[in-house]
């Protein structure tokens, strides 16, 4: 008899998902707890005509079979961008890496810089325990504690030294000696981020990706699970109804899942409780001109300049804002466990407007056309020294349930979009290959 497949979450994850399982023949059902399927990748229509993301999402992947399923999501309307991205410190706009961009900055810090990075260059590495030493051994000093140390605590909301280096890949650029000094020397440099050119949908937001296959699909809104019966194989739902499963697959975040689940242990629940991830609150700007910035998205180093990153959903698609004016996303990081949040919406939103206006990036005269402010439970996994031993605990009693788990919430992990939408293929694997 074909099973029956259940899927938690109806976002890239589940996608991939429910993608790969179509493929194989079955029919998943997909349950979503919220009103509109996407997951972290939904998009919200707001007043006037624009539209912005839950927070900044693009597609960079090389993957030709992604980018393929993708583009064929959009039948081909889609734009393909060259990155611009920069930094922001204490009045200086910096290309970005800064490790590279050091030409303008105060001489006595470029100094500073560079024989702290020369020093680090010629000292015994030994092991590293953390993600300040990695920082310390790479950059140096001086570089280490002005740049990233600072934007880990607005974005990571921890001390550098409470993360392991799990998470780094190839985030963070590690140059040679002569890079360093060609961009202390000259302001023309070379690109060496990560992401050089990426892909937006033309019309309707990142969300588009998923739509024409979500709109097919068995989704189930409202349906947020409020427990896991493994031995029974059901769900029960928030609202008291339940549905029965032989196979599932789940994107929901792991401290949840675990909880759900009944007669989980008491060392998964105890796990469950040691993860940590930040939460966002995204403010979403409209404004009535169009040439606000030109940038795709911006890091700001300085404390007292509330958000972290700044994104530009208007350079991402025309048709993200209406004619003759531009937009703004502005992600301010909080997280239950080391730096909760206090401040209401409206207060955090009051912030952003008047730090922008001090880097001056806002005039006072803009008139600001549209305001939305949105908390977001789940942002970014928290690679702190707790993670590894956790996650490893919980993923091995649901392997032991036969439940699978997918996605960046599911896998406890830094995915990014195709491989949140791989992650949910090889989930589906797994329950493929299931006696």
């Amino acid at each position: 008899m074909t099973p029956r497949v259940g899927i938690i979450g109806a976002g890239m994850a589940g996608y991939g998902a429910a993608h790969r399982l179509v493929e194989a023949g079955l029919q998943p059902v997909i349950y979503e707890r919220r009103d509109h399927y996407g997951g972290h990748t939904a998009t919200y229509h707001l007043e006037a005509g624009f539209t912005f993301d839950e927070g900044p999402h693009i597609s960079f992947t090389s993957d030709p079979r992604i980018q393929r399923i993708l583009a064929d999501a959009v039948d081909g309307d889609y734009e393909t961008l060259h990155a611009k991205v920069n930094n922001y410190w204490r009045g200086h706009w910096i290309k970005h890496p800064v490790q590279v961009n050091l030409h303008g900055l105060p001489t006595e810090l470029v100094v500073r810089v560079l024989r702290d990075f020369i020093a680090a260059q010629h000292a015994d590495e030994g092991p590293i325990g953390n993600y300040e030493e990695w920082l310390r051994a790479s950059f140096g000093d001086t570089l280490a504690e002005t740049f990233p140390m600072e934007y880990t605590r607005k974005n990571h909301t921890t001390e550098a030294r409470n993360l392991s280096t799990d998470w780094i890949g190839p985030r963070l650029y590690r140059p040679q000696l002569e890079e360093v000094l060609a961009g202390a020397l000259s302001a023309e440099t070379s690109d060496v981020h990560y992401i050089t050119e990426f892909r937006y949908p033309r019309h309707g937001g990142f969300v588009s990706y998923l739509r024409r296959f979500m709109e097919s699909a068995d989704v189930r809104l409202r349906h947020r699970v409020a427990a896991v019966d493994p031995r029974e194989r059901v769900l029960t739902f928030a609202d008291g109804t339940q549905s029965g499963y032989d196979r599932l697959i789940s994107s929901m975040p792991l401290p949840e899942l675990a909880r759900i689940i009944d007669g989980a242990p008491p060392d998964v629940i105890e796990a469950a409780g040691l993860l940590a991830a930040s939460e966002v609150v995204v403010v979403n700007l409209g404004i009535d001109r169009p040439d606000v910035i030109d940038a795709h998205w911006t890091y700001f180093y300085d404390p007292d300049i509330l958000f972290a990153r700044l994104s530009t959903p208007f350079l991402q698609s025309s048709h993200n804002v209406p004619d003759g004016t531009s937009s703004l996303q502005a992600e301010v990081y909080y997280s239950a466990k080391y730096r909760p949040l206090t401040m209401s919406l409206d207060e955090v939103s009051d912030r952003v407007v008047a730090d922008l206006v001090r880097c001056g990036i806002l005039r006072e005269e803009d008139r600001i056309l549209v305001r939305h402010a949105v908390h977001v439970r789940y942002a970014n996994v928290i690679f702190d020294h707790d993670r590894a031993d956790a996650v490893a605990l919980i993923h091995a009693y649901l392997d032991e349930l036969g439940i699978a788990y997918c996605g960046r919430y599911g896998e406890w992990g830094y995915l990014w979009t195709d491989e949140s939408f791989i992650s949910g293929e090889r989930a589906a694997d797994a329950v493929l290959a299931m006696p």
